[in-house]
């Protein structure tokens, strides 16, 4: 029988791109690095894309166990809206670094629960049909390349 081991990855930034936490659920005392990043233990459950009946939302869950730093960090990542990334990684089970990344998921805090035992974010797609708006985005020439000056643009 093999042994493989997972580890859920998460890092928010709020909205101007600042720093706001990584966190790794792999349940190790000392940080993990993964992608020249360290990540520090936090206990959480990650529940991936769900699809809602029209097909015009996908949301995802982030389950925290109810203490006090989990509820001041879900508190205010639903307040500003945070963004999400996700990396579900596939780690060598005897020394635990990185093998191979499963996916990569990226999504905005859109709402925040919570009772005695436990902590939940919902998390929806960047381009949310219901709930939220599209992020607000500069073409830059260096991302994208040459760029027109003028608003006379034709396709002859």
């Amino acid at each position: 029988m093999t042994i493989e081991a997972i580890t859920t990855f998460i890092h928010f930034e709020t909205v101007d791109g600042t720093d706001e936490g990584r966190y790794q659920n792999s349940n190790t005392a000392s940080p993990i690095t993964f992608e020249s990043n360290s990540y520090v233990f936090l206990p959480f459950i990650y529940n991936g894309a769900t699809k809602s009946l029209s097909g015009d939302n996908l949301e995802s869950t982030l389950t925290f166990v109810n203490n006090k730093l989990a509820i001041e960090l879900a508190h205010e990542a639903s307040l500003e809206s945070w963004s999400v990334r996700v990396d579900t990684v596939l780690m060598n089970s005897d020394t635990f670094t990185f093998k191979r990344t499963l996916t990569t998921e990226y999504w905005i805090v859109s709402s925040m629960g919570y009772n005695v035992e436990g902590i939940q974010l919902v998390l929806s797609t960047a381009i949310d049909a219901v709930t939220s708006s599209i992020p607000n985005k500069v073409l830059r020439s260096q991302d994208v390349g040459a760029l027109p000056v003028s608003s006379r643009i034709s396709n002859a």
